[in-house]
């Protein structure tokens, strides 16, 4: 799948969720792309995919596409990433099989 560009109401722009598969590919052996994912704040449950990803700080900023909150931040620098995900409630990973 490719990430494609958006622009929010506000004029900012941003990526779908897929922008995080080759960062979260770094650190998990799954594509967490196709998990699926229940906001902590607003209760939406979609696939990480779906989330908006803003690139403009220095990481990735992925947020609910329902009620904006952040679900999930990935900073990345040489030999250590810093994964926050305390925005998303719950996450399902499908297993192979």
């Amino acid at each position: 799948m490719r990430s494609e560009d958006s622009v929010h109401d506000d004029g900012t722009s941003y990526l779908d969720g897929n922008a995080l598969a080759g960062p979260l590919s770094e650190i998990f052996t799954v594509d967490l792309t196709v998990a699926t994912g229940r906001c902590a704040h607003c209760g939406r449950t979609g696939p990480v995919a779906s989330l908006r990803v803003y690139g403009q700080a220095p990481g990735l900023v992925a947020r609910c596409p329902g009620c904006e909150q952040v679900m999930i931040r990935l900073v990345s620098a040489t030999g250590t990433s810093w994964l926050d995900m305390s925005g998303v409630a719950v996450l399902s990973i499908p297993t192979a099989g």
